[in-house]
């Protein structure tokens, strides 16, 4: 099996110049176990995977180290061509505490660097409190000024080449800029066909800032039936391309120049997700698509959820 190109982004406001492949592979937290994820990994990098999205909370930083360091020693790839993301978790999401935390990730990592370091939630809680869902209860005020200075630190000292966020409204985002001396590069939100976020991508295409979406394929919650995959519409769209619903769903972030982190450990459907890049979706594609009945996934890490957590947009 042939590995595949895959495009990158070029990324704003780093310490050099960064390209990020356009797609990675996701590592949320409904793993198996770990081997399955090493495997995966290395199997992911064979196929031609660069990019690899994981977290403080998801547990994962272990095993993806392992299998990063067996695929450099392997020869199977270098450093230099990896883009690893890792995420702050809220309880670190303190000023003090946020280069101790992105330490602690690279040691977990093995790793000297991180490509991409994202604050994983605009929310701060109780430190050294960890639970999911986070408890109402345990959450503190979140200093996003502090905060993003201690992020800008972790770039100054080369423990990241570029910083950025996750689950960031409009209005979060406008926060931050008003604060911020180095914008972020990246936003890391749930976006997919039933959850498209236009106000959102139109502000982060006016502001340089790029976009990368989880649960791409609206998977991750198991209310229901999935409104993607098992959406007549879109079936139709992608037999008409002899494609699958996943490489619509795909394509169509691609077309929209966003980026994605699906997470498979399927050989078969990690490859499928990499042949998107050499055949378009048409007009009328997506005109149909614009008719989705949108709707978010992922209400949010909280128990019981709150009201402001994304300022009721769209």
């Amino acid at each position: 099996m042939a590995s595949v190109e895959i495009p990158t982004k070029v990324l704003p406001n780093t310490t050099g110049p960064l390209k990020m492949p356009v797609i990675g592979m996701g590592s949320a937290p409904d793993f198996t176990c770990k081997k399955d994820t090493k495997e995966a990994i290395i199997e992911a990098i064979k196929q031609g995977y660069r990019h690899f999205d994981t977290a403080a909370a998801y547990g994962s930083e272990q095993a993806l180290g392992e299998a990063l360091k067996e695929a450099i020693e392997l020869g199977l790839v270098s450093r230099e061509d990896l883009f690893v993301t890792s995420k702050l978790w809220v309880t670190e999401n303190h000023p003090h505490l946020v280069v101790p935390a992105l330490q602690k990730s690279l040691k977990t990592l093995q790793l000297e660097y991180l490509d991409l370091y994202l604050i994983h939630w605009p929310l701060s809680s109780q430190p050294g409190k960890f639970s999911f869902p986070i408890d109402v209860a345990d959450l503190l005020p979140f200093d996003v000024k502090g905060v993003w200075e201690s992020m800008e630190e972790c770039l100054k000292l080369g423990l990241t080449r570029a910083i950025g966020v996750s689950n960031f409204s409009v209005k979060k985002l406008q926060n931050l800029l008003s604060v911020a001396t180095i914008r972020p590069a990246v936003n890391q939100v749930e976006m997919n066909l039933a959850w498209q976020q236009k106000k959102l991508r139109e502000f982060c295409n006016a502001n340089g800032i790029v976009l990368t979406a989880f649960s791409p394929l609206r998977k991750g919650a198991s209310r229901g039936p999935n409104e993607v995959m098992e959406n007549d519409m879109l079936k139709e769209i992608a037999d008409a391309h002899g494609k699958s619903i996943a490489q619509v769903s795909l394509r169509w972030l691609y077309e929209q120049g966003i980026t994605f982190v699906p997470k498979s450990y399927d050989k078969e459907r990690m490859n499928q997700n990499l042949h998107i890049f050499d055949w378009s979706l048409t007009k009328e594609d997506h005109e149909k698509i614009d008719t989705i009945k949108q709707n978010r996934l992922i209400s949010g890490p909280t128990k019981p959820q709150l009201n402001d957590l994304w300022d009721d947009e769209i």
